[in-house]
């Protein structure tokens, strides 16, 4: 079932036979081709500029997937497609059990993250999914409704405001439609559970006065368990299974020396079993990696040209998303004082910590429902032959539901193991009455609603040497009214195996800009924009950016750009409720504290009471942790730059080359408990929102963290596109080879520097070759798909990592997808198709607590769908 990794030398050694065929006989190609006429190319708009021009390469890079990309690929949903973009360089999130965001997915940019990439549908900001706060969901967007997906790949902040910095992706939905098409399909993968099924219905209808269309879609992807993704043979070993640590003699209510499994308990159970003198819990044997997402949505737009000047156009969409994620049954740590029926070892004068899996009341079960409504209804007036005016309104709204079942309430098991009544050396043998009497049903439930005003206008202003220099200049006022609501129980943080806290938050935002063009030569031209935002929550910000264009040959195009731009922070990150966690630290005053010696805490030679190191040596326990909003923060800034190139070669081969840099200050991030310890000890002063306690003998109580402004980040890299298009006597070919390469991804936290390259989480290239072959009513794909290689640094990062040990690689991972369609005598058009079809599999390399990195990988194995569509 597995592949071996193909050797460096060979990523691209099958050429595909168009792009042979044109590079050894490019010119007589030419020759054969057909010369096109001249003509004048009507002035549009694309993402990353507001003014409407000819130029078909402007002054940013735009990367364009149209919808015969989008059909070609496979996918059933608009997060699949991005998934495959190499400006995904680190991955994007995707529904999974087990997390807070279960059913959503996003976008990453970069790998700067989804809350540094701006989503847009037709122009205009997508709702962000309400359990995250931060980011869009992508999984409320129907794929039915898409014509295309525009990429800009370079900051805009000073376009369209915050979370510019990575990127923008603009989805543009379907206008102009006549007749109807009905489209069915459905995928079967190896590994069993991720099956897919999609279905969808469009009808329109276009005049010389507008256009109506509307629309019907529903795609769905089956749950994927544990057990089936990396085979029945690999057991998870959870030390809360039921083992024990003795109470400390030096500081009682702390937990001691390790005991091993229970006494009397024969750690068998279902899901239980003995390891290296443990009683461990089999989470792989329940529980879910993904969890299933099921997407219904309708849409509508419709245009009615009033006159010659006005125009109106309404757009309209309702999305349902459900989700169903299960994860083990909860795991937790209950005290047992000395003597009391549940004590390990009675007499010792000693109670215990017991690290507990409550099997017995089930899995943790998650169902959750996300719904969006957004509607959004404008005008557009042709003042005169110079003047333009867009306006309009828009409401968005979306909602979430989450219920979650089979979660333990610890005051309420602590009270039952302590009387006896829960017995933990016979879990399944406890009365039905007594598990139900400890278990609780979760809830959650929260919102995002978006009610925005919106005004545009574009001028031409006067005569240069290149055409007319055009301003565009606009207004926007928005509201955001966000909320997250979590259950009483869950908000008192008594629920174990759970986590997070209520957040509610609303702000108002202000902005203006302007985006102005100086065509100074027929070659040459260069742009100024800036834009001034205002959030009645934290201030203000201004992002300048400019942009240069020349032309020195006819087919070669020069560009640049550079600019600011800025993240405001999320209202979650500065309205979440205190939310309880135990964190484990090492913490020299603390150490001492409970009984070690200076040496075994880290050493104090300067006699100061600060361990030598930062950190306190080998020793570490848990501590109250908790995190909370932070309502001081303020936003992120960055600077941009980038320089390229787009070159037509031939009449069948064009390339774009782009150099793009990015660098992040004052970053917006969660301090880590182990950092605000360092930060204590060693005289610095903790962040705004951050806090550490200590007793009288200096011991630790608690520490208190929050998202704050701290650290930077600095970013370097390379994307190339080649694109081929021939028309020859063997039919047509289409070839488009995308590479990003990532040159530098530097990260400061604190006094931490670390270079992600070359972590398991972080490959520095990723690559994609689509090739098609299309002669009369059949066409041929073949999808290529490349994740560089990566190795852990001999020494990784003490913090925040989690992977393989040192020196752990895992290698290039390439995917090859391939599919046909034949277009009918009757409008049909069948498909049949297979995504991955060397049945590829992820190295099971641990990272985030999951066998592979879920972001980059999947583990479906191969996929085979079929797809039929009918037009009438």
């Amino acid at each position: 079932m597995k592949l071996h990794h193909p050797r460096p030398a060979s990523k691209w050694a099958a050429l595909p036979l168009g792009i042979a065929c044109a590079l050894a006989a490019g010119s007589a190609v030419a020759q054969e081709a057909a010369a096109d006429e001249p003509q004048t190319l009507d002035r549009i708009q694309v993402t990353g500029s507001r003014l409407k021009r000819a130029d078909i390469e402007g002054a940013v890079p735009v990367t364009v997937i149209d919808r015969a990309a989008i059909d070609a690929s496979g996918d059933v949903s608009v997060a699949d497609v991005l998934r495959d973009t190499t400006f995904s360089s680190f991955g994007n999130f995707r529904p999974r059990s087990g997390s807070t965001a279960q059913s959503t997915a996003d976008i990453d940019l970069r790998g700067l993250g989804s809350d540094r990439t701006l989503v847009l549908i037709d122009g205009r900001r997508a709702p962000y999914a309400p359990s995250t706060g931060t980011s869009a969901d992508l999984n409320t967007i129907p794929l039915a409704a898409v014509d295309r997906i525009e990429i800009l790949s370079d900051g805009a902040s000073a376009l369209y405001g915050s979370d510019a910095i990575g990127g923008v992706v603009n989805i543009i939905l379907r206008k102009d439609f006549d007749g109807a098409e009905v489209r069915i399909g459905k995928g079967n993968t190896a590994i069993k559970g991720g099956d897919t099924d999609e279905a969808s219905l469009v009808v329109g209808t276009s005049s010389d006065r507008g256009s109506l269309l509307f629309g019907a879609s529903y795609n769905s992807r089956g749950m994927v368990f544990t057990r089936d993704q990396h085979g029945g043979d690999v057991r998870g070993a959870s030390p809360y299974g039921n083992n024990f640590y003795f109470e400390s003699d030096t500081a009682p209510g702390e937990e001691g020396e390790f005991g091993g499994a229970l006494p009397g308990y024969a750690c068998n159970d279902p899901g239980f079993w003995m390891n290296q003198g443990n009683c461990v819990f089999d989470y792989n044997s329940v529980q879910a990696d993904e969890a299933s997402v099921k997407n219904r949505s309708l849409f509508a737009r419709g245009e009615y040209r009033i006159n010659e000047d006005w125009t109106l156009y309404a757009t309209a969409s309702y999305s349902h998303a459900s989700s169903f994620g299960r994860y083990a049954p909860t795991p937790g740590v209950l005290y047992v004082a000395e003597g009391t029926p549940n004590d390990p070892v009675k007499g010792d004068g000693r109670g215990a910590f017991i690290y507990h899996r409550y099997a017995a009341a089930g899995n943790r079960d998650d169902f959750v429902d996300n719904t969006v409504l957004d509607i959004n209804a404008g005008a557009s007036w042709r003042a005169s032959d110079r003047l333009q005016v867009d306006f309009g309104l828009r409401r968005s709204n979306a909602d979430f539901d989450q219920i979650g079942r089979g979660y333990i309430v610890t005051p309420l098991a602590e009270a039952a193991a302590a009387d006896g009544r829960y017995n933990l050396f016979d879990p399944f043998g406890n009365p039905e009455e007594v598990i139900k009497g400890i278990t609780t049903t979760t809830t959650r439930d929260g919102k995002f609603d978006i009610a925005e005003a919106y005004a545009t206008a574009t001028l031409d202003l006067f005569d240069l040497g290149g055409g007319t220099s055009a301003i565009a200049f606009g207004a926007e006022y928005r509201e955001e009214n966000y909320a997250d609501i979590f259950d009483s129980l869950s908000e008192a943080g008594v629920v174990a195996g759970s986590a997070g806290n209520s957040a509610a938050g609303k702000r108002e935002i202000q902005a203006a800009y302007a985006e102005w063009l100086f065509p100074l030569a027929p070659n040459f031209d260069f742009t100024l924009a800036a834009r001034y935002d205002r959030y009645s929550d934290y201030g203000s910000d201004v992002s300048p950016k400019v942009s240069l264009r020349w032309q020195p040959l006819d087919n070669l195009t020069l560009r640049a750009s550079a600019g600011e731009g800025f993240r405001a922070p999320a209202l979650p990150y500065i309205h979440s409720k205190r939310s309880f966690s135990a964190e484990q630290v090492s913490d020299y005053r603390t150490c001492l504290a409970i009984g070690y010696t200076s040496a075994q805490c880290g050493g104090d030679a300067n006699n100061d009471g600060i361990a030598d190191g930062p950190e306190a040596g080998d020793v570490s326990y848990q501590v109250d942790s908790y995190i909370s909003g932070n309502p001081e923060l303020e936003s992120e800034h960055s600077r941009q730059y980038s320089i390229g190139l787009a070159w037509d070669a031939t009449d069948w081969l064009n390339m774009t080359l782009d150099y793009y840099g990015i660098q992040i200050e004052d970053r917006i991030r969660q301090i880590e408990y182990q950092e605000l310890v360092n930060f204590d000890n060693n005289g610095v002063a903790l962040p705004p929102g951050t806090s550490v306690t200590r007793r009288s003998n200096g011991a630790i109580s608690e520490i208190v963290t929050a998202y704050a402004n701290e650290g930077t980040l600095d970013t370097r890299g390379l994307d190339l596109n080649l694109r081929v298009r021939l028309a020859t006597g063997w039919g047509r070919f289409d070839h488009w080879l995308q590479v990003g390469k990532v040159l530098e991804f530097t990260v400061t936290d604190g006094s931490k520097v670390t270079d992600r390259l070359g972590w398991v989480t972080a490959p520095d290239m990723r690559a994609s070759l689509r090739n098609t072959w299309t002669e009369g009513n059949l066409s041929l794909s073949w999808n290529i798909n490349m994740i560089g290689s990566q190795e852990n640094p001999a020494k990784p990062p003490a913090y925040g990592y989690v992977a393989g040990g040192e020196g752990t690689r895992i290698g290039t991972y390439t995917t090859h997808d391939l599919s046909a369609s034949y277009k009918l005598p009757w409008e049909g058009t069948a498909t049949l198709g297979v995504v991955n079809a060397g049945d590829r599999y992820p190295e099971l390399v641990g990272y985030s607590n999951r066998p592979w990195n879920f972001n980059l990988y999947d583990g479906y194995g191969r996929t085979v769908y079929i797809r039929y569509a009918q037009t009438f």
